[in-house]
């Protein structure tokens, strides 16, 4: 069988439902660097911005809001003064942790270190 005729329509399995949501939630930019900045230890919100360079707190006020949607992480108000919110990751965000390490391992071995990334808004 030749690859042209292995390339039948119904050939290629159709992707994973997990695998759809983990990426619909974990593959927006921003994401996977507030779960790893979180990883270490809980964090205010003005240290996870100052943690991720480029990050407005436009998006990373909507990325917590989704990550809290999600369940992944908490959001905690500390009565001042001065006011203070810190988040934290769940149960399940924590759990996060193997993946994230993998992947951060994946990338120091296949993917070049490029500003360009960082610099094109990842485009």
């Amino acid at each position: 069988m030749t690859v042209e005729q292995n390339h039948t329509a119904g050939a290629c399995k159709q992707v994973d439902d997990a695998i759809t949501r983990v990426f619909q939630l974990l593959g927006k930019r921003w994401t996977g660097p507030i779960v790893a900045v979180l990883m270490e230890q809980p964090t205010h919100f003005a240290e996870l911005r100052r943690a991720i360079p480029g990050i407005s707190e436009r998006m990373l006020s909507d990325r917590l809001t989704e990550l809290g949607a999600a369940g992944l992480v908490v959001r905690e108000v500390y009565e001042g003064p001065p006011l203070r919110v810190s988040y934290t990751l769940t149960e399940p965000g924590a759990a996060l942790e193997p993946a994230i390490r993998e992947l951060g391992k994946w990338a120091e071995k296949h993917l070049p270190e490029t500003k360009s990334l960082v610099e094109s808004g990842g485009k």
